[in-house]
């Protein structure tokens, strides 16, 4: 997974669902430059919720092992894209 330990997804594709494999992670809204404050979200007991910033709803799927689907959903920064 990611290097910064709590996975981050975007939701670029505009997408009316999108599914984690993380109860927390951090949600950036768009693809940088147009992304909004990258905040935390802890979906906690619950399996589903949505962004506050960017209304994205995420479901959570424990078969998905931390990542998401779609995959393209997943946000990398540059610097660990090259790792």
């Amino acid at each position: 997974m990611a290097q910064h330990g709590t996975p981050h997804f975007h939701n670029q594709p505009g997408l009316g669902k999108i599914r984690t494999g993380a109860k927390e992670f951090m949600c950036i809204g768009a693809l940088p430059p147009f992304d909004h404050p990258h905040i935390f979200i802890d979906m906690g007991a619950d399996d589903e919720t949505v962004c506050p910033y960017c209304s994205t709803h995420y479901v959570y799927d424990a078969s998905l092992n931390g990542s998401c689907a779609p995959a393209e959903c997943l946000y990398l920064p540059d610097t660990e894209k090259a790792a």
